[in-house]
């Protein structure tokens, strides 16, 4: 049985100069979860000549998964744009599965236009709701936003690893490994998108367990982790694989935490993955204005770099004040002897000396993406800091394993 399934599709152009537009599809995901789903729609001509083209996607719906259960959508629009005649509609539903398209299901309608005096063609709007009895499309994760810590791991960094810096690479249906992997959040994106033969997530903090829990709040219909999926509680300093094993590592904001300095876990990441393995790293930059990690603080959204400003001791006073505005953070929320402990760990990385050593260890950089601030306004405590460091807040790279 296919993965999603088209029920009903149906156009109605009545034949009335400039009467509505309306295009109606309804579908069964029956797979317990699918991701990326799509409809699009073509229209021809009698000759055949392609008319229009729309999508869901591109009408700004990001439909990044669907769980078990029924579904309508509906395109829309004041006036068809069409001059008088027969046409064809193509609709075709989509959705993606290992990195890869995949059309789930087409249907052909027939249908005609009594013409219409507006010749700016075709532009519909789209709506998607769920029908009684499945899970409302207003409770998933990528329709309540970026706000969302699920949609934010789930969704989002799950995507942009695999797809966005990892080029939804074949390797990532081998062996995977993520060094600080948190609550499994994103480990359990990728592996439900991609399928790997084997995710292990580490992080000796052991959030992970609360990962059970996450998914019934998400409302992701799944009674357990998927096949091959499983998170251990092991220091990133001493990994316990053999040599070569793994053809993907990962490290999603985990570098920058390693009390003492990250050299021996990157030595190990690059011992433990395959030669030309791919590695992503998304490390912390404890210069840029978001670098302190307190940004639930009052204090510290009130002040730009306020972290390069101000002594320890006055900043060790403002964190223990406790004055947290708090995020979501999937029903982990830390002390603020926690948050001090957190923020006097963590490593000093920049760009310049991070691509040094990725490079001394035999990386062969794939791709990287900079995400920077819009302004920095330098005061006298910000001096002594150069350009790069203050103004690239967010550093990502994928890069080849090089061993020889």
């Amino acid at each position: 049985m296919p993965d999603l399934s088209l029920l009903h599709t149906h156009v109605a152009t009545p034949l009335v100069v400039d009467a509505p537009f309306v295009l109606a599809v309804r579908f069964e995901v029956t797979a317990a979860i699918v991701f990326d789903v799509d409809i699009s729609l073509d229209i021809f001509d009698a000759a055949g000549a392609q008319m229009h083209h729309a999508q869901l996607a591109n009408a700004g719906w990001d439909v990044s998964w669907l769980p078990r259960g029924c579904f309508q959508a509906h395109a829309l629009a004041a006036h068809a744009g069409l001059p008088a005649g027969c046409y064809r509609a193509e609709v075709a539903l989509w959705h993606r599965r290992r990195g890869e398209s995949i059309k789930a299901g087409t249907a052909s309608l027939a249908f005609e236009v009594a013409g219409s005096s507006v010749a700016d063609g075709l532009v519909p709007v789209w709506q998607l709701r769920s029908e009684p009895g499945t899970t409302p499309i207003e409770s998933l994760s990528w329709k309540r936003g970026a706000a969302d810590w699920f949609f934010k791991h789930f969704d989002h960094a799950a995507r942009t690893t695999a797809s966005y810096l990892l080029g939804d690479s074949a390797l990532l249906k081998g062996r995977i490994l993520d060094v600080g992997c948190g609550d499994g959040i994103t480990d359990l994106g990728i592996a439900l998108r991609w399928q790997p033969q084997e995710l292990i997530g580490i992080d000796p903090f052991r959030g992970y367990e609360r990962l059970p829990q996450i998914m019934r709040d998400a409302h992701l219909p799944l009674e357990r982790l998927p096949e091959g999926l499983r998170f251990l509680p092991q220091d990133a300093n001493a990994l316990p694989f053999p040599d070569d094993h793994f053809d993907v590592v990962l490290s999603w904001g985990s570098l920058e935490h390693i009390a003492g300095g990250y050299a021996q876990a990157f030595a190990q990441m690059r011992r433990v993955l395959r030669p030309d393995g791919l590695l992503m790293v998304h490390p912390g930059l404890f210069y840029s204005d978001i670098g302190n990690h307190l940004g639930e603080f009052r204090f510290a959204r009130e002040e730009p770099y306020v972290h390069l400003k101000h002594s320890r001791e006055w900043l060790r006073e403002q964190i223990l004040k406790g004055e947290i505005q708090r995020m979501d953070r999937a029903g982990d929320d830390a002390t603020p002897a926690q948050y001090w402990q957190w923020f006097t760990e963590l490593n000093p990385i920049t760009v310049p000396a991070f691509e040094r050593e990725l490079r001394d260890l035999g990386f062969e950089p794939w791709r990287v993406a900079l995400r920077t601030h819009d302004r920095v306004d330098y005061t006298p405590e910000l001096q002594c800091y150069s350009f790069v460091d203050l103004a690239v807040g967010e550093l990502y790279v994928s890069a080849w394993n090089r061993k020889s």
